[in-house]
């Protein structure tokens, strides 16, 4: 008796001690869940309550690739501030974007970089995965590769791949084909960036497809998503297995390559050619870089100089297409100030107001960085457009929510790139608001002191240039599909699909 007595208060005590426990975790989580919904210093900032309590809605949307969009739509009903996680907060005003991205100088604090958002398991840091000091370190050296200087001296390299694109362009338009024009933009912008940042192009432009490891990219840049997803989670030891095979082999086999391509590039010690490396081996020393940050930085280069280039040119193409008034506009600006393909150079596109215009409204509404790239507020915290955010706070400006508001735009649905112009019908748009690379010390190397104006840079001049010269020579007509090209998703990068056009070779009198 006295044996079963003490059984039945064990067995009594275990299941008490398992409902206490219970207990203990509903009144941590209720108690938990009422400070930081009402009492937190973030409690005052607009959203809803149970965003403030849990970051499971963010990371829900953030899987299927409608985190931005649905981001936009609380902003549009909670204002230019919304918080959405406990420690997340989203400002879409040029005033916020100023202080959590600007210069020191200009009286701001410093936001680190949300490495939740950037970190990889890899062996050394990037220029976009680093600390400030590492990368005022790298940034030194790798602006050497995008000087003025520079961008005069790869203007060969850039017209060849121009030449490349409109031959193959040419070529099928001359045998009736449909051509999806996001595949060449790709094929152009990869290319060109393989020529200068490993020393090798691809031959996309001359076989008429993807090479493997640049369809391997497309199938990596998703892990990005992910990786933020699982170190919110406390998962980040475990991405490797998490990650779904395919997507973490296509990431892996695309590093090896870039890895054994720089490496190749570097043991060639050649400093005369007018690439990326030439440049960073020239000035390179003791405060520059390792061979290992070289070559990490090459992979980062290739995506970031390639993708959001060809991003840009594939959804101006598309709004163009959709806005035929806007393309015919376009067209007569390109046709009537060129009497012949030859004299359409970079110098020359440059006065083409309309077309700058056109690639602003683009940016606007196809950011190929449509996302917000997270800060942390710094010690001691910091007040963001009347709202004080406490330190360690996430905070961002994202793009595409930020240029579909109308607190920033007026019409900002629709593609009006007269609205840089000076219509007076938009004198209320808050121009200052875009900035689709960042803006500060931090902003893309590529994109530097470019915004709003489009000149100095080599991402620039690749564009204008295929723009121009395709006008030109074609007349543009889009390919009817069953899905509208336009309802993508965003996996930290937009998830392209083809865009199917046709092209037809303008008939011109021989002079």
């Amino acid at each position: 008796m006295g044996v079963l007595h003490t059984e039945a208060l064990a067995e009594l005590s275990l299941g008490s001690a398992m409902a206490l426990s219970g207990i203990a975790l509903l009144l941590y989580i209720f108690i938990s869940s009422v400070y930081y919904a009402f009492f937190h210093p973030l409690a005052k900032v607009p959203g809803p309550k149970l965003y403030a309590i849990t970051q499971i809605p963010y990371l829900y949307y953030l899987s299927k690739g409608d985190w931005v969009f649905h981001l936009a739509k609380l902003h549009e009903q909670y204002g230019p501030a919304v918080r959405f996680t406990p420690k997340d907060v989203s400002f879409i005003t040029a005033e916020a974007s100023k202080k959590i991205y600007g210069h020191k100088a200009a009286g701001n604090k410093s936001f680190e970089k949300d490495f939740r958002m950037y970190r990889q398991n890899r062996p050394c840091s990037s220029i976009v995965r680093s600390d400030q000091e590492d990368h005022r370190r790298m940034r030194r050296l790798l602006a050497h590769a995008f000087s003025s200087k520079a961008l005069r001296g790869q203007g060969d390299v850039v017209d060849h791949y121009v030449e490349l694109f409109m031959k193959g362009l040419t070529e099928r338009a001359q045998r009736g084909e449909e051509i999806d024009i996001v595949a060449w933009y790709n094929f152009a912008s990869f290319d060109l960036i393989g020529h200068l940042a490993l020393g090798q192009p691809f031959g996309c432009l001359e076989n008429g497809k993807y090479h493997p490891w640049v369809s391997r990219v497309f199938k990596g840049l998703k892990v990005l998503s992910y990786t933020q997803i699982y170190v919110r989670l406390g998962l980040q030891n475990w991405i490797s297995l998490l990650s779904p095979p395919s997507l973490r082999k296509s990431y892996e086999e695309h590093m090896q390559f870039a890895e054994h391509a720089a490496l190749a590039r570097i043991e060639s010690k050649d400093t005369d050619s007018q690439d990326f490396m030439s440049y960073v081996l020239r000035h390179n020393d003791e405060k520059g870089m390792s061979q290992l940050e070289i070559i990490e930085n090459s992979g980062v280069m290739i995506i970031a100089g390639s993708e959001t280039t060809a991003t840009l040119l594939s959804g101006t193409t598309y709004f163009l297409l959709k806005n035929p008034d806007k393309l015919e506009k376009l067209t007569n600006e390109i046709r009537s100030a060129f009497s012949s393909e030859e004299e359409i150079t970079v110098t020359q596109v440059d006065q083409l107001k309309y077309m700058l215009a056109v690639f602003n409204e683009g940016f606007r509404m196809y950011p190929p960085v449509a996302v917000g790239l997270s800060r942390l507020s710094p010690a001691g915290g910091e007040f963001i457009d009347g709202y004080w955010i406490p330190e360690n706070i996430a905070v961002s400006m994202p793009h595409w929510p930020a240029y579909y508001s109308e607190l920033n735009f007026r019409d900002p649905k629709k593609f009006v790139p007269e609205r840089w112009l000076d219509d007076p019908r938009y004198a209320s748009d808050n121009r200052a608001i875009l900035s689709p690379f960042s803006l500060g010390p931090r902003d893309c190397i590529g994109m530097h002191k470019t915004r709003l104006t489009m000149r100095n840079s080599l991402a620039y001049t690749e564009m204008r240039l295929l723009l121009a010269r395709m006008l030109w020579k074609f007349d543009l007509e889009a390919v009817p599909t069953d899905k509208d090209w336009y309802d993508q998703k965003i996996f930290f990068l937009w998830e392209k699909g083809g865009l199917p056009i046709k092209l037809k070779e303008v008939v011109r009198e021989k002079v």
